[in-house]
């Protein structure tokens, strides 16, 4: 399976591997919590029979082992102990003003009667916040002391309450680290392609240098030639100038390319002028809306000129060899620059649309799939401009639209 191509079943997968387990994490949480809630219930219901044995005269010695035991052993649920009108007589698990005012190693400080009364207003308003939350959690339980009931309210110790929002958080955390490890790894793969691209052009700039130069050294010795025709030295010479040019492209693609401001009319209209001349005579090639001189694109136009060829070549193709090729020069309300070339072609589908600028991706019996790469990456990482497919219908044709930045032409 190509796991490029078949990226987005990809991420559909982890996505949904990654929602499993976030959902086994909450049920198995979810029933933990279920279960310890059930335990601090049973904990406060032997917390209430602990107080009402505490009462009962006939305990005798055994009250100091219950109380340190039992009525002792709750540490961490919070209760409220109340009477049948609601007045709170004691409390259990909540931090309040007066413990926190001294403690074994530090003693507690003397208050003034002023100091203290504000302690007490502030505990009694801390309470009844707090009993009003345990009226909302839990039923509370009757406690009967000599005849007379009491209740008691309790909530969710803090430690349950952690709990229950765990699973949260560790989801949570797992997306972050998701998604850094996939930018991480997304970055590296980008790189490593760079490199690839980087060493890619130099080797074929490199390898065409030596023919180049004796190709040139042949153009010299057929114009010494008197028997030699000299339009064939000529003719030999463009194809040198051409080979030049093409090693400048894969040079440029190695290195930081320079941008500078060129009449965009002008560059088009040149380039298609030769393209003309070297394609089949049966498509017709039609550029509108020229844009006036003085209208300048930051561009470095031998790889700029390499993307149109590309996508001017492709569409030949599509054609056959016979068809239309429509390009559009217009300028957009940003000051921008939009070209659209369309073919009368067989078009493309919707997925391949998707995958048109994938490395490896051709609709040809023979070919690389690399060309539209390389423009995709000549017009958006070096122009920081865009390059889509704005529309394309099967047995249609298609339309690419390029859209570079303004530029600022030199003052003279």
């Amino acid at each position: 399976m190509d796991i490029y191509n078949n990226k987005s079943k990809f991420k559909v997968g982890i996505v949904a591997i990654a929602l499993l387990l976030a959902g086994v994490s909450l049920y198995y949480t979810n029933t933990l919590v279920k279960k310890l809630e059930q335990r601090e219930k049973r904990l406060i219901d032997l917390y209430a029979k602990g107080l009402e044995f505490a009462v009962d005269e006939k305990v005798g010695d055994e009250l100091t082992f219950l109380m340190q035991e039992i009525v002792g052993a709750n540490n961490s649920v919070p209760m409220i102990l109340t009477d049948e009108k609601g007045k709170i007589i004691n409390s259990r698990n909540i931090k309040l003003p007066s413990e926190q005012n001294g403690s074994i190693e530090e003693p507690q400080k003397l208050l003034s009667v002023g100091e203290a009364q504000k302690i007490v207003e502030q505990e009694e308003k801390i309470l009844q916040k707090e009993l009003a939350i345990m009226r909302e959690e839990n039923l509370p339980i009757v406690v009967s002391f000599l005849g007379e009931k009491n209740y008691i309210y309790y909530r969710n110790s803090d430690l349950l309450e952690q709990l229950r929002y765990y699973p949260y958080v560790q989801f949570v955390v797992i997306v972050i680290f998701g998604l850094l490890t996939y930018m991480a790894f997304n970055y590296s793969r980008r790189a490593e392609q760079n490199r690839i691209w980087v060493g890619l052009a130099k080797e074929t700039a490199h390898q065409l240098g030596t023919p180049i130069s004796s190709l040139m050294a042949w153009v010299e010795y057929l114009r010494l030639d008197d028997t030699a025709d000299p339009i064939v030295a000529d003719e030999l010479e463009k194809d040198v100038q051409r080979l030049q040019m093409v090693t400048a492209r894969f040079s440029s693609i190695g290195s930081e390319p320079t941008l500078q401001p060129e009449n965009i009319s002008a560059v088009v209209q040149g380039f298609m002028n030769y393209l003309q001349r070297r394609i089949s005579s049966q498509v017709k090639v039609r550029v509108k809306d020229w844009l006036p001189p003085e209208k300048m694109v930051n561009m470095n136009r031998y790889l700029f000129e390499w993307v149109i060829e590309n996508i001017c070549k492709n569409a030949v193709d599509a054609m056959a060899g016979r068809g239309e090729l429509r390009l559009r020069l217009r300028e957009i309300p940003e000051g921008d620059v939009v070209i659209d070339i369309t073919d009368t072609g067989k078009g493309m589908n919707k997925q391949q649309v998707k995958q048109v600028f994938n490395p490896g991706f051709t609709t040809k019996k023979r070919g690389w799939g690399l060309g539209l790469t390389l423009a995709k990456r000549i017009i958006e990482e070096y122009h920081k401009g865009r390059i889509f497919i704005k529309t394309s219908e099967v047995d249609k044709g298609t339309t690419f639209s390029i859209i570079l930045k303004e530029g600022i032409p030199e003052e003279a």
